[in-house]
């Protein structure tokens, strides 16, 4: 689906999210218990801006589950933000597999004493459970108006700034640690003079949306702000569909964003869909899937498909979030929880 189009779709797939997936997808899932001999069903519960990829993804992935068990196989599919879908399937969403914006999201489904997944769920598929990567870019209008070169250029003048909710956008997460990663390579850098950069970014943000694809929505369609900071696919699928509109500035540095999969052990063991689901994940790492998401402009763990599209991705300088923040979990609790350090910054626009 074309971003246009989604304008005319999101309100109804917003509908949908609120009874508990896209078309009722938890409440069928239950009650078939995963499939009969000849017919199964998996739900994939992921972030915004995949969609277009697991689209193609999914209707490949049944081919191949046909050719090789003979069974049919229906794909469930629903997007949002990433920390909102984890929150749905804490809540009782019956996801299968989840192919979330970052690990701290999957590691939160075993919040507040729940054992959705294992722990350890990272040492189950390579690359610890991340079959791409991407990072964070700038979107900006034909012709750059504002010169908008690198972060620096985000708090000069009247630059407005579209980027997501970091409380239910795991995007908009990655896009806050990557301005901070910036602020603090500065020479002299502090906290205190990180903070002040962020805290004044942020204050050019005119509507914060709950997830990516719909920040591409107000940047594009809605026509707000001078730059979208984005996922660099979301990015060059905005330039693919309006070359004439949009281009993209890749700064200076920027966050490794890391996407990660996961099998929902409760759910697949519950519905006997183990095997598929797994499967469904394993074969994200064939040279054939990772062709598949360097065309979608993911960037692919396989480095010799890395090195068939090295002309398509920018190098930079990526900052990792183990090495940068020490990882998701002191991230969180450092910027993202209720009281921390984007709460402190932010004040909505009245």
């Amino acid at each position: 689906m074309k971003i246009k189009s989604l304008l005319a779709a999101l309100p109804l797939a917003l509908a949908l999210a609120a009874c508990g997936g896209n078309g009722g997808a938890e409440s069928s899932a239950a009650s078939s218990g995963g499939g009969s001999a000849s017919k199964i069903s998996i739900l994939n519960v992921s972030y915004d801006p995949t969609r277009e990829l697991y689209r193609e993804y999914n209707a490949t992935f049944q081919q191949h589950w046909k050719q090789k068990t003979g069974q049919e196989l229906e794909i469930k599919q629903s997007n949002g933000g990433s920390g909102k879908q984890s929150l749905m399937v804490q809540n009782g969403l019956k996801a299968d597999v989840v192919t979330l914006a970052l690990a701290g999201d999957i590691d939160s489904l075993n919040n507040g004493g729940k054992k959705l997944i294992n722990p350890n769920w990272q040492k189950a598929l390579p690359d610890n459970s991340t079959p791409y990567t991407s990072t964070i870019v700038f979107l900006v209008r034909k012709g750059n108006p504002k010169n908008i070169k690198d972060w620096g250029d985000l708090v000069k003048g009247d630059v407005q700034v579209i980027t997501p909710n970091p409380k239910t956008s795991g995007g908009a997460r990655w896009n806050f640690l990557a301005a901070w990663a910036y602020a603090a390579k500065q020479p002299n850098a502090t906290d205190e003079t990180a903070k002040q950069f962020v805290a004044e970014l942020f204050k050019r943000v005119p509507v914060m949306d709950p997830g990516a694809r719909a920040s591409t929505i107000s940047f594009t369609q809605r026509n707000l702000g001078d730059v979208l900071l984005a996922w660099e696919n979301e990015a060059y699928l905005a330039v693919q569909e309006s070359p004439d509109q949009f281009e993209i500035v890749t700064p200076s540095v920027s966050m490794l964003c890391e996407p990660s999969v996961a099998v929902v052990d409760s759910v697949a063991d519950a519905r006997g869909t183990r095997e598929v689901a797994t499967e469904y994940l394993k074969q994200l790492y064939t040279e054939d899937s990772q062709r598949m998401i360097a065309k979608y402009f993911y960037r692919p763990s396989n480095p010799k498909i890395q090195a068939e599209f090295k002309d398509r991705f920018p190098a930079l300088d990526l900052v990792k979030i183990n090495d940068a923040f020490g990882g998701w979990h002191q991230a969180h609790q450092r910027f993202f929880a209720d009281g921390a350090l984007f709460d402190q910054i932010y004040k909505p626009q009245k």
